[in-house]
């Protein structure tokens, strides 16, 4: 049974390899972006909360309406956390996700004027958010820089041999050393976008990936 993991990563590869795959991602995906539907920060923030364990198309058909009813922190501090749980019971886990939104934003309604707060720090203090989910929202709304480790990100950074880190913490720090920071956000994007068109989890389409010349695991049923 092949060894499913790569060798030790050499940092100076990967960058060159990264470099190599970044025009060609840019030229694929030209309107590579965050698919989950938001005007502000605040319905980003519900959105990524809901979006754990669920696709995002079904937050965005959840969040169609009650973005409409929920304008503000406040209005979700001040709902019962068991309405909603009926009104996004359908993205699943709904019991812990309606109480971390209502907790985060009571929390920002208190403890930040009712405004979603700009740095990692503060968006770590709300419940329900991790460091992925705080990555989104900087580098959605706030222009800052963040590798946003989702399920696509951890399986192509490993078949690209970016990294052979599945902890997404440690993945994060991994990626940070080989992408421009000014392309982190949108290197993330990208990579999710590839991995819903081709590079899925299942059966990867690596006659029709264009950067998988570059990729050292095209073809190679062991690394799947």
């Amino acid at each position: 049974m092949p060894d499913k993991k790569f060798h030790k990563i050499n940092p100076s590869v990967a960058k060159e390899r990264v470099a190599n795959i970044w025009p060609i991602l840019k030229r694929t995906y030209p309107n590579a972006k965050c698919s989950l539907e938001h005007v502000n920060p605040l319905e980003l923030l519900i959105s990524t909360i809901l979006a754990a364990q669920c696709t995002d198309e079904r937050v965005n058909i959840v969040t169609k309406n009650l973005y409409k009813k929920y304008r503000t922190a406040a209005d979700w501090a001040a709902q019962d956390v068991k309405v909603i749980e009926q009104e996004i019971k359908s993205t699943g886990f709904y019991r812990n996700k309606a109480k971390n939104i209502k907790a985060a934003c009571e929390i920002i309604a208190r403890d930040f004027a009712g405004k979603v707060p700009d740095t990692m720090e503060d968006l770590l203090k709300l419940p329900g958010v991790g460091r992925k989910t705080a990555n989104v929202i900087l580098g959605n709304c706030f222009n800052t820089p963040g590798i946003i480790c989702d399920t696509h990100v951890i399986r192509l950074s490993r078949r690209l041999g970016l990294s052979t880190n599945d902890d997404p913490a440690k993945l994060e720090y991994d990626l940070m050393e080989i992408v421009p920071k000014r392309n982190w956000t949108l290197f993330s994007n990208l990579l999710v976008f590839h991995g819903r068109n081709i590079c899925n989890a299942r059966r990867p389409d690596c006659e029709k990936c264009p950067i998988a010349n570059y990729c050292p695991s095209a073809g190679r049923k062991e690394y799947y």
